[in-house]
């Protein structure tokens, strides 16, 4: 008895030797399981944000027309004895396209003149003769009148005689005409047309979104449906004053150059128009991931640690993808490696080193 008693001692101090000895080793290394519980960071590659502005086309249908186009007609009816020009011929502004009947109008003309001399001599003789007092002042007032007149009438009829000219009120090219030499017209009757193609004011219509967004001066590009034709620059120069409530767009009037003369009023075009839509920051396509919650961006904090900021999609770009996102203008986001990351996860950038 005395033996097992001295054994069951001897174990239960051996027990107790132990244990001390292992809380000593855990008071001489605290903390050495939580060191061996730390995540070492993890290598990833990463790219700064940068903000750029949103660049959006706007495409529309424009109708065209010439920098300066009229229909002539004449201001009054006589008969046609000239027609000086054909379909396509350039005139110049003041040159004499139609020609009417104006022999009456030309001897009024010459009546007038030899009544003006007339009455130019009178009141000359008056004014000579004054000093004798054979003229009255009366008398010299009324022949000064009379050459007033007679200017005047001289005047009326030499626009009557212009009037049997129709003239081109500017430089242009001619349209095509009906009217032959012979052919009596009047007022209402339409003679040609005269367009000033050197330069086209190109009409097309905007949604009203994007109205505040586009100003004068601003570039756009104009192309004709004709496959391979180049497209022409061309620049806003009016924009309308209100919104169509039917349509939910406004007008917008653009000047495009025709020097080489290669298009024509009344033509269709194809307008592009590029604008700048706000600023957003823009990210590697591979920095974007998708969640349950929708799309999201690791980006590395200060202290070396990733965290999940969301972003939605407002443009792709090539390569790049321009997002709405709480994301600073030089926030380093996570492009290589994303698969690894998870909140709060420390983070080495490879291409830092």
């Amino acid at each position: 008895m005395a033996g097992r008693n001295s054994g069951l001692r001897g174990a239960s101090i051996a027990a107790v030797i132990l244990s001390m000895g292992f809380l000593s080793a855990c008071q001489q290394e605290p903390g050495a399981g939580s060191r061996e519980r730390e995540t070492p960071a993890q290598p990833v590659v990463t790219e700064a944000v940068a903000w750029q502005p949103r660049q959006v086309k706007v495409e529309a249908v424009g109708t065209s027309r010439a920098y300066k186009s009229v229909t002539l007609y004449p201001e009054v009816r006589g008969e046609v004895v000239e027609v000086s020009l054909k379909a396509g011929d350039r005139v110049k502004a003041g040159q004499a396209i139609v020609k009417l009947d104006d022999r009456d109008q030309k001897l009024a003309v010459e009546l007038a003149q030899v009544n003006l001399e007339d009455a130019k001599r009178l009141f000359s003789r008056y004014k000579r003769t004054r000093s004798s007092g054979s003229v009255t002042e009366s008398a010299l007032d009324d022949a000064r009148s009379a050459v007033e007149r007679a200017r005047l009438s001289l005047a009326r009829a030499q626009v009557a005689l212009d009037y049997r000219r129709v003239k081109a009120p500017f430089d242009g090219h001619i349209g095509i005409t009906n009217i032959d030499p012979g052919a009596r017209i009047d007022p209402s009757t339409a003679i040609t047309t005269i367009d000033d193609r050197s330069t086209l004011l190109v009409t097309f219509q905007v949604p009203e979104l994007f109205l505040g967004q586009i100003k004068e001066g601003q570039s756009i590009s104009v192309a004709t449906w004709a496959n391979g034709n180049p497209d022409h620059q061309g620049q806003v120069i009016d924009i309308d004053s209100r919104v169509s409530p039917d349509t939910r767009t406004f007008a917008v009037r653009a000047q495009v150059d025709n020097s080489a003369d290669l298009l024509r009023p009344g033509m269709s075009f194809r307008v592009t128009l590029s604008m700048e839509a706000g600023r957003y920051p823009v990210i590697p396509e591979v920095a974007l991931q998708w969640g349950n919650d929708g799309a999201f961006v690791w980006a590395v904090q200060e202290n070396g640690t990733v965290s999940r900021v969301p972003a939605t999609v407002v443009q792709r770009l090539q390569g790049a993808i321009l997002v709405e996102s709480d994301l600073p203008e030089g926030q380093s986001v996570v492009t290589e490696g994303t698969q690894r990351m998870r909140e709060g996860l420390p983070v080495t950038n490879l291409a830092g080193l």
